[in-house]
């Protein structure tokens, strides 16, 4: 009867929620969409003829952001253990960031350094808080480790962390590899989420490579 109850409760709160009901509206596969929309509107993240990796990408909210942004000069590819539909300006590739040979098809499709990579990768959640804080711990880390491999030097790693016994450690990992880390939290973003973002300019040279060296 609990559980019954809970799912009754998200159903109301996801049927009233306004950018839910915005992202039907505007052709939106999910209200993360608009997340991007804000963190690209106050850092200024996509441009034209932009390269784009976006990490944990079902159902494709970002992505579409993304290229819509990029527009056909540009370059997004996604990535996703989902299936992903086919999105117009988006090559959609399936697999696990935990697998290299799956990043590597990322990287040649990718066909160059990227401008943006961006990660909004959640772990399947057990309920038990260490465990599930040591899961989306270890996803950012590989996240940033494939940032730094594929990023231009101006380039920008946009990945979403947890509050929590890990989160010091992200984010001194963070700030060891890029030039400057600022945290975000969209308005798009639930009230009760313990989500925030961080927007991680300029992989800087051997810090860098000691960043990497942490998360191998």
């Amino acid at each position: 009867m609990a559980a019954s109850k809970s799912s009754r409760q998200w159903l109301r709160r996801h049927v009233s929620d306004p950018y839910v009901r915005q992202a039907k509206a505007q052709g939106y596969r999910s209200r993360a969409a608009y997340k991007l929309l804000e963190l690209d509107a106050k850092d200024r993240l996509l441009h034209p003829g932009a390269k784009v990796v976006d990490l944990g990408a079902a159902p494709g909210g970002w992505a579409q952001v993304a290229a819509r942004k990029v527009g056909r000069c540009g370059r997004v590819v996604a990535l996703d253990l989902l299936e992903i539909a086919p999105i117009p300006g988006v090559s959609v590739r399936r697999g696990d960031v935990r697998d290299a040979a799956a990043l590597e098809l990322v990287q040649g499709v990718l066909d160059g350094d990227a401008d943006l990579v961006l990660s909004d990768l959640s772990p399947n959640l057990s309920g038990i808080a260490d465990v599930d804080q040591a899961r989306a711990a270890e996803l950012v880390l590989l996240a940033m480790r494939f940032a730094l491999k594929v990023l231009k030097p101006s380039g920008v790693f946009v990945v979403k962390v947890f509050q929590g016994a890990a989160f010091s450690a992200v984010l001194a990992a963070a700030k060891g590899a890029f030039l400057s880390v600022t945290m975000r939290k969209p308005g798009a973003s639930r009230g009760e989420s313990r989500e925030t973002y961080l927007i991680a300019r300029a992989p800087q040279g051997g810090q860098a490579r000691a960043s990497r060296k942490l998360v191998d």
